[in-house]
């Protein structure tokens, strides 16, 4: 099976200003692992329409999933819905399933606080906008406070995953998309990524047999992550390769073979399953 390419758009001038800090782009990689899933690429963009539209433009166009974090609400500073009906061309519309989760919200916040609910209140007609979606979209339950974010699909097959940017929504949402949508890719291919230690090299030497390796071995990435002052091993470069387990296992022993001709001094080696 071809393997899914998952993606992150995160949201927000507070992220960009470091008013609050990121925790949805370690999360994904986490809640994607756990299901033998990787992250492909990430984009963080701030509050500006027509930069956010345009990305949003670029990920329905390519064919890929991308699950993007925050600016749903109601509030003027939230745009994603609106840009997300501009990436596609298509109008806002009211989702009925939607309006009834944001209505049966509001029932039950009145009822907590012991008032009547008012449904004609403008308080509360304001939040039937946070159902407003592009239109033709799917929704995507909540189960913290009932209000949906909402998934859509372009020509190109490009899909992206609309959740909250606050993290006790998010997560759960993100998890109900995977295993609903995604669950058939769980694990459908072993990844692994093998390496080892190289000190007293530098990449510029190392590189053409990184560029060999990759020739070669199609279906395998190489990767070097120099380090100037690690705890443990110092200066060095940590040299490997990954890919599927069958051609990282063929393409191994080449790797080692020409750090040996070169002369590296190597030390241990690392193995992990992504």
């Amino acid at each position: 099976m071809k393997q899914l390419n998952v993606g992150a758009l995160i949201i927000g001038d507070e992220i960009l200003s470091g008013k609050r800090a990121d925790k949805h782009l370690p999360k994904l990689i986490e809640l994607l692992g756990a299901r033998g899933l990787s992250l492909s690429h990430a984009e963080y963009v701030g509050d500006d329409r027509a930069r956010l539209t345009e990305s949003l433009r670029r990920a329905f166009a390519s064919g890929q999933v991308v699950f993007s974090f925050g600016g749903i609400g109601a509030t003027p500073d939230d745009h994603t819905r609106q840009c997300a009906a501009e990436a596609l061309g298509l109008p806002l519309a009211l989702h009925p399933e939607a309006v009834a989760l944001i209505r049966e919200r509001m029932r039950d916040v009145a009822a907590e606080e012991g008032k009547p609910y008012e449904p004609q209140r403008p308080d509360n007609l304001h939040r039937l906008q946070m159902g407003n979606f592009p239109e033709g979209a799917r929704i995507i339950p909540n189960i913290y406070n009932k209000i949906p974010g909402f998934s859509c699909t372009s020509p190109q097959g490009g899909t992206v995953h609309f959740v909250p940017g606050f993290p006790v929504m998010a997560w759960p949402m993100v998890e109900w998309v995977l295993e609903h949508r995604y669950a058939k890719h769980f694990h459908s291919t072993a990844q692994k990524e093998h390496s080892v230690i190289v000190y007293g090299a530098m990449e510029a030497a190392l590189t053409p047999l990184m560029v060999a390796i990759e020739r070669d071995h199609p279906g395998v990435k190489v990767f070097s992550l120099p380090s100037v002052d690690d705890a443990r091993h110092g200066r060095h470069i940590e040299l490997g390769v990954k890919g599927e387990v069958g051609a990282v296992t063929k393409a191994w022993p080449t790797l080692l073979e020409g750090l040996h001709s070169f002369g590296a001094n190597i030390g241990p080696e690392l193995v992990r399953t992504i």
